[in-house]
């Protein structure tokens, strides 16, 4: 029990260590996000990809009223150079005009076709957004699975100092032998680089959250609080249908379907002729002979025209295409459903046996780790254990820890896979427990 104190206290020192440590960093950027929900609202501001997606849906809207309009009427103009004689006079010149009008369904086929494909752009943005929010939180976990990493190492190498101390007591009191302080010696070595290749591991680890927040790679972020995290189970059946009904990659794909399948309505019409009307204008001069009547009245002529749609092999083979590409779009939809369920249910997996191993090491392995250090010191001071089973203890404690703070980590990060699968939040809708 003294042994066990004294270990508690050691950690406990090391954590005032490691404050002061963090206190003493240089300041960061007031506006630098801390929380989570910092880097998720910031990088929904600044995210240049999501921008792009967003401009990108943008500029499949303004398809739809281009996809409504009618063809530019078309305006003529013709001068005689030599003028025609006619009764009522001279023609001089003629001016018309002619609006073509597709056949009846045309234009709404046409825009239906760039309204779905707009749908299908907004979804994929709305996917983008998904994907960002999940980069976010991986990346931001990944920084305080680093955080919690190198202050369980600190703690581990006090540990080992403290060792250290009592090799040389007992060394000094001719109960312990040389080498025990200079394994000792070789331990913290090892741990002292361990500990410098976590914290020059910062440096990468927070140019990828800059990354997605769109702020150059060396601006600092401070390090960050470990978010509390309510027990969370999914219900695998509820979780897929989710993903088959919100998964905005299968939404976008839907809007693709139905953009294909008014393409091929829009195919059909073009067998069909365009009708055209118009009217004509004639400048007439005056008679060259008195007193004919109507002299120098202009002539106005309504015209009609239709094209004539007789190449059949050219239009029957558009109809085919576009049914071959809805078909294609329906199996690819296909695929993707398929592949998307398959990555659900490893994610389910991974999110459950990281679950797991959250319980198991922090409710058993590293309380019991703590327990075999602190006896295994008692044991050592009194002489019924060799040195290297109590640094064996030490190495099995630091050992469960990082693996207790792996587990937590990537089971935050398959909660935001998943969620970023089913394109809800999970946490809520009765899908998962909320939180407390």
């Amino acid at each position: 029990m003294i042994r066990a104190t004294r270990l508690t206290a050691v950690i406990f020192l090391v954590g005032i260590t490691a404050g002061s440590v963090s206190a003493a960093e240089p300041p960061t950027d007031a506006n630098a996000p801390r929380e989570l929900a910092d880097y998720l609202r910031y990088a929904a501001l600044h995210n240049a990809g999501l921008k792009a997606a967003f401009e990108q849906w943008k500029a499949a809207l303004e398809q739809v009223p281009q996809a409504g309009a009618l063809p530019d009427p078309r305006f003529t103009y013709s001068y005689f150079i030599e003028e025609v004689q006619t009764r009522v006079g001279p023609q001089e010149q003629r001016l018309g005009i002619m609006q073509v009008f597709p056949w009846f369904g045309t234009i709404e086929a046409r825009t239906d076709a760039a309204a779905s494909a707009a749908k299908a752009a907004r979804m994929r943005f709305e996917s983008a957004k998904l994907s960002l929010l999940y980069e976010v939180k991986a990346a931001f976990y990944e920084y305080v699975y680093l955080a919690r990493a190198i202050e369980v190492a600190r703690e581990n190498l006090s540990l080992i100092q403290h060792f250290e101390e009592v090799a040389r007591a007992r060394y000094v009191a001719a109960q312990a032998q040389h080498p025990d302080i200079i394994r000792a010696q070789v331990e913290l070595a090892i741990l002292e680089d361990k500990l410098k290749a976590l914290e020059a591991l910062r440096t990468p680890v927070v140019a990828r959250l800059n990354s997605v927040l769109n702020r150059p790679a060396g601006d600092p972020l401070p390090w960050p609080e470990r978010p509390q995290m309510p027990e969370v189970k999914p219900k695998r059946g509820i979780v897929l249908d989710l993903l088959r009904q919100k998964n905005p990659e299968l939404g976008a794909m839907d809007f693709d379907l139905a953009s294909a399948v008014s393409r091929i309505d829009l195919a059909k019409k073009q067998s069909y002729p365009q009708i055209g009307i118009g009217a004509d204008w004639i400048d007439t001069g005056e008679a060259t002979m008195a007193g004919v009547s109507d002299s120098g009245k202009d002539p106005v002529i309504l015209m009609f025209s239709m094209n004539v749609p007789i190449w059949r092999k050219s239009y029957r083979a558009a109809v085919l295409q576009a049914q071959a590409a809805a078909r294609r779009v329906r199996h690819e939809r296909k695929d993707l459903e398929n592949s998307l369920i398959a990555r659900a249910e490893r994610v389910l997996y991974d999110f459950e046996d990281s679950g797991r191993k959250v319980r198991l090491y922090g409710e058993v392995l590293v309380p019991k780790a703590e327990e075999l250090v602190g006896a295994s010191e008692s044991a050592y001071t009194a002489g019924t254990i060799d040195f290297f089973s109590l640094i064996d203890a030490q190495q099995t404690l630091l050992q469960f820890q990082l693996e207790h703070e792996r587990a937590w980590t990537n089971r935050r990060q398959r909660l935001a896979d998943l969620e970023r699968l089913v394109g809800v939040h999970l946490t809520g809708g009765g899908v998962l427990p909320a939180p407390n």
